[in-house]
């Protein structure tokens, strides 16, 4: 449920962010909406999977690395 403070708040950040202006109705639909978006989107995660992904990052990042030159060094010729 949104507050009517945050109904107006997000009418202000709509009109500034894309120049136009919402009534009330469709400010409230949109924050529901976003509000539902972010609730399925965003996930904390555990301190485990934070080391998972880390540990993923380290372990791929010379594959990466590698593929990157070779892509800039076959785009030179």
């Amino acid at each position: 449920m949104l507050l009517d403070e945050d109904i107006v708040k997000f009418q202000v950040l709509y009109k500034s962010e894309l120049g136009i202006e919402i009534s009330r109705e469709d400010a409230y639909e949109k924050g529901i909406k976003l509000l539902r978006l972010m609730s399925i989107v965003y996930k904390p995660m555990t301190e485990q999977e934070h080391e998972l992904i880390q540990k993923h990052r380290k372990d791929t990042l010379p594959l990466l690395k590698q593929n990157i030159t070779e892509k800039l060094e076959s785009s030179r010729m």
